[in-house]
């Protein structure tokens, strides 16, 4: 819950924004805020932010690391940091200081643009036979 709309009832766009941050902090790691590993001190975000000056893979849903696509790690690594940080800048303190839902939507295009290339860099090229 955004900490306007927990201390003092305030609802606005910004109140959303910190609701999607939690959303895809919810979905890349496959944990929920209400999970028991989260208390007072400890929550989802927090417990994101302290991850992502680790490997990123420690954070992240590990299902989201198929074992046939490991040579698409780094891509998904890349990918995966990038929309955390992205949710953390969601989930700003002061809502001022959060991303208009524009901005967002301009930043997941950047990520999967960025994505799509790096995977398609790591394929093996195809070569199409001659015809005769």
């Amino acid at each position: 819950m955004a900490p306007e709309y927990g201390s003092q009832g305030h609802i606005s766009v910004k109140t959303d924004i910190y609701s999607y941050g939690i959303l895809l902090m919810e979905v890349f790691t496959r944990k929920k805020p209400t999970d028991n590993m989260f208390h007072e001190e400890i929550t989802l975000k927090s417990w994101v932010c302290m991850s992502l000056h680790k490997d990123v893979s420690e954070v992240a849903d590990i299902k989201l690391f198929v074992p046939s696509e490991e040579q698409f790690i780094s891509a998904k690594k890349d990918g995966i940091l990038s929309i955390l940080k992205l949710a953390l800048n969601c989930c700003e303190e002061h809502a001022e200081q959060r991303p208009n839902i524009g901005d967002v939507v301009n930043s997941l295009k950047t990520i999967k643009t960025k994505y799509l290339r790096s995977i398609e860099a790591t394929r093996p090229s195809r070569i199409t036979p001659r015809r005769s």
